[in-house]
């Protein structure tokens, strides 16, 4: 089966409202994190395949901030998606008014190399919460992790709801001439260029991830006293919350 053609399956699919469910996304929640926990030592043997991760940086930077993800999606599904009242024009008057988020449609989502089950899944649990299709595309450079993602995935969910696509860069061009209704990109600011150019066609919104640096400025206006104590509590809030993330793994293999 073609892209193309899986995509057109998919679009079938969503139009017929049955991902819009609140219960159904739940319940596809649901599924993907039993899909996912049972998994587990697979994901890490092939995160050290490809990337030569240890265990516990596997779990703490990719495995336990999907199961994270996934948890708060449980817990605020309802409200996300729950009608918001908002005040009526005078023009309207006397009707109400009100805001609801709706799904967009069919969603891609091409992922990087670094953090390749991370990146993946974390924006996977997002779309389906939000009532979307979704075709994934997982990077050629990280091949162990990339083919079980497309296990676990076709293990799991239909091809018409969720679709896994292997395969490099022609893979990816191929994709990105398709009609999709919004883009997940995780990659370089260059690669990101393209993806803004080919979703300008069809006015597909996109969410992009650029590598990059986060750098620190401190120039002769600011004050030194504050910023480097401000500058060393961000990074013991950092400290803190890996070494949090330590014990819960610590916690959960005694």
């Amino acid at each position: 089966m073609t892209t193309a053609q899986i995509l057109e399956k998919q679009r079938q699919y969503f139009l017929t409202n049955e991902t819009k469910n609140i219960k159904f996304r739940k319940h596809q929640l649901v599924l993907l994190k039993q899909a996912i926990i049972s998994n587990e030592q697979k994901i890490y043997d092939a995160l050290k395949q490809d990337l030569g991760k240890s265990e516990i940086e596997s779990y703490m930077c990719e495995f336990a901030l999907v199961i994270n993800e996934i948890n708060y999606m449980l817990k605020n599904l309802k409200k996300f998606s729950s009608r918001h009242k908002v005040k009526t024009g005078i023009a309207n008057f006397p009707a109400k008014e009100y805001q609801m988020q709706c799904p967009k449609g069919c969603v891609l989502i091409m992922s990087p190399w670094n953090y390749p089950f991370m990146l993946t899944m974390e924006p996977l649990v997002d779309a389906l919460s939000a009532g979307n299709t979704v075709i994934i595309k997982p990077s050629a450079y990280s091949p162990k992790t990339s083919q079980l993602i497309y296990d676990i995935i076709s293990n799991t969910f239909k091809t018409e709801y969720v679709a896994v696509v292997l395969g490099g860069r022609e893979v990816n061009q191929d994709l990105l001439t398709l009609k999709f209704d919004h883009i997940f990109f995780t990659g370089s600011k260059n690669v990101g260029h393209e993806v803004l150019k080919k979703a300008e066609k069809y006015l597909t919104t996109v969410t992009l991830e650029l590598g990059g640096k986060s750098p620190c400025i401190v120039d002769k206006t600011a004050n030194i006293a504050l910023s480097a104590r401000r500058i060393v509590l961000e990074n013991l809030c950092m400290l803190g919350k890996l070494v949090l993330l330590l014990i819960i793994y610590w916690y959960m293999k005694v």
